[in-house]
């Protein structure tokens, strides 16, 4: 079933990698969301637990209420980031139509955090 989207969200660091492969070939943009301080101000922010504490996410307001995202990452472990991630675009007010990773760690829970994600190899 084919996604659409307006954009390609990337989630740091390595997300940035396939994020902007997908964004070129689909000839779109390309939004990173990051570690809280590295965006220029204003962002949006979004604190988050993870298995060891907490962590933050941002992403600069040239991802727009409306917009249609596919969340990409490279690994699916526990789902922390990525949902994250979707609660970050969702916040914004915009809509993730798609999630896809690279890689699954199987065994970690991620797929019953965001089931919804696609992954092109799982382990």
């Amino acid at each position: 079933m084919p996604v659409s989207f307006d954009v390609v969200a990337g989630i740091e660091a390595r997300g940035f990698i396939f994020a902007g492969a997908v964004a070129a070939l689909a000839k779109t943009g390309m939004i990173p969301l990051r570690k809280a301080g590295k965006l220029p101000k204003p962002a949006y922010r979004l604190t988050y637990a993870k298995e060891y504490g907490e962590d933050q996410l941002e992403v600069s307001p040239d991802l727009k209420p409306g917009m249609r995202v596919l969340l990409i990452d490279d690994i699916l472990a526990t789902g922390g980031s990525l949902k994250a991630g979707a609660d970050l675009v969702a916040a914004v007010g915009a809509e993730v139509t798609g999630i896809g990773v690279v890689l699954e760690l199987q065994g970690l829970g991620g797929r019953s955090v965001m089931p919804q994600t696609r992954a092109l190899f799982s382990m």
